[in-house]
């Protein structure tokens, strides 16, 4: 289902989330998120959408086409983002941050799982995963290795509870 993100904290507003079959960062996702939105994979290796149970994925551009998730490792435990749908708006906030690598599938598959960072546990609440690259953290570190997309080795991951649907 397609929405509109928006992070007060970061000066985030409306910010377009295409839903796609998929998992995160695939081909069919930097495309997606080429065009300036953000990409919600969805089905077998993705996510929810917006309030479903299980790990609702948002990944988007850091440094490139509009910089939309620019400021998202700014976020701290606590901060509030919300999902606009035409059903509802859904109130996330923010309980912890991870790092995934590319170059890790027990990684990938703790970024995917319904429950974000625990593959194999069952869901039983609304959560998000709002996923963009650490290229900056990566390059100052000596790392430069990329995959096939362009993406760097470690993505950063701000991990939220739902806590209020209007």
């Amino acid at each position: 289902m397609r929405g509109e993100l928006s992070i007060r904290r970061i000066g985030l507003t409306d910010l377009e989330v295409v839903p796609y079959r998929g998992w995160t960062d695939d081909a069919p996702g930097t495309e997606i998120q080429n065009n300036g939105v953000a990409a919600s994979p969805y089905g077998p290796r993705g996510g929810t959408g917006p309030g479903g149970i299980g790990n609702y994925q948002v990944t988007a551009h850091r440094l490139s086409s509009t910089q939309a998730f620019l400021r998202l490792p700014e976020l701290r435990r606590g901060d509030r983002v919300s999902v606009r749908t035409e059903e509802a708006t859904y109130v996330y906030r923010i309980s912890g941050t991870r790092e995934t690598s590319f170059r890790s599938e027990a990684s990938l598959r703790a970024q995917r799982a319904p429950v974000p960072g625990k593959p194999g546990e069952e869901p039983t609440r609304a959560m998000i995963t709002l996923s963009t690259c650490a290229t900056p953290e990566d390059h100052a570190a000596g790392n430069y290795w990329s995959d096939e997309f362009d993406n760097p080795e470690h993505r950063i991951d701000k991990i939220g509870v739902l806590v209020a649907v209007r």
